[in-house]
């Protein structure tokens, strides 16, 4: 049976990545219809890029861009950045983020939203071809499980205005949203985290909140910090990781512990999974209507 606890609203390398394994508790998590095509309702378009990065100085990176058929470009799309960016944009994965993002705004349950999907750097002069897990991001951890402004300041200064170059996008940090799983989910948080006049809604998928560079230290930091105006989503298992770097889902508990103490606006799913994206895509078209409920 799924545990679900009950959800709060308030006013081997240095880097977790995905087992890719499932346990018997993930076998309970289906995807729904909102992760399915369906019938009448229009898609979008997904565009891919590559990148070579001056604040990551010596790497490259693929990225990706969705525009839902809806938008409009006289007016400003509300934005949504996914770290591991391949692992949200396939369509033929667990997350099919276009495919829910089509389905979702469709249904006017979220707004029209420009994805913007970003992988991990490469410290190489070309890319591999294929995206993925294999072979492994080199700068992943140092870029996701690092507690500072950088990623942060790479995706105000350098990935987002190239965006802007070609999509209307928003500037209110209320329709601006930053998710990942595992270390791209502490990333997110970061983000978020140093830069709440950017962005203001989180997505975390078993976020890596433990000491693999210091991540552990957040939810001693949420509870003495002045609250800040954050909207965040967490989601994790009972069968999440339990390594020389911590307790996924302890320090998820944690986390959720802390944003409820400090008055957070959150909300911790917390079921039986293991390090995977399996659970969280499962909830994902629910995760989004969660965290864009206010916005049009």
């Amino acid at each position: 049976m799924r545990l679900i606890l009950a959800c709060v609203w308030f006013p081997v390398l240095l880097s977790a990545v995905l087992t890719g394994s499932l346990s018997a508790e993930d076998k309970e998590y289906e995807l729904g219809p909102d992760s399915q095509r369906q019938e009448g309702v229009p898609k979008g378009t997904v565009i891919h890029h590559s990148w070579k990065s001056q604040i990551f100085e010596g790497t490259v990176r693929h990225f990706s861009i969705y525009v839902p058929a809806h938008y409009q470009a006289d007016q400003p799309a509300a934005l949504m950045v996914f770290q591991d960016g391949h692992t949200y944009v396939k369509e033929d994965g667990k997350f099919r983020v276009p495919v829910v993002f089509d389905n979702l705004i469709h249904k006017q349950e979220m707004p029209v939203t420009i994805g913007v999907f970003i992988d991990p750097g490469f410290k190489r002069e070309t890319l591999p071809e294929k995206r993925g897990w294999d072979p492994r991001p080199e700068n992943r951890s140092f870029e996701y499980d690092t507690l500072s402004d950088q990623y942060a300041r790479f995706l105000l200064d350098e990935i987002l205005p190239e965006v802007k170059k070609q999509y209307n996008i928003t500037d209110d940090p209320n329709r601006r949203a930053i998710g990942g799983i595992s270390s791209g989910g502490i990333c997110a948080f970061t983000v978020a985290w140093e830069r709440p006049e950017a962005f203001r809604k989180v997505l975390s998928h078993v976020g890596s909140f433990t000491n693999i560079r210091g991540g552990h230290a957040y939810h001693a930091m949420i509870r003495k910090t002045p609250s800040k105006p954050l909207r965040v989503y967490l989601q994790d298992g009972a069968g999440d990781l339990d390594n020389e770097h911590g307790n996924w889902p302890l320090a998820n508990q944690e986390m959720a512990a802390a944003l409820r103490f400090a008055k957070y606006d959150y909300q911790f799913v917390y079921g039986t999974g293991g390090h995977n994206d399996t659970h969280g895509a499962a909830v994902l078209p629910d995760a989004l209507r969660w965290l864009w409920r206010d916005v049009k």
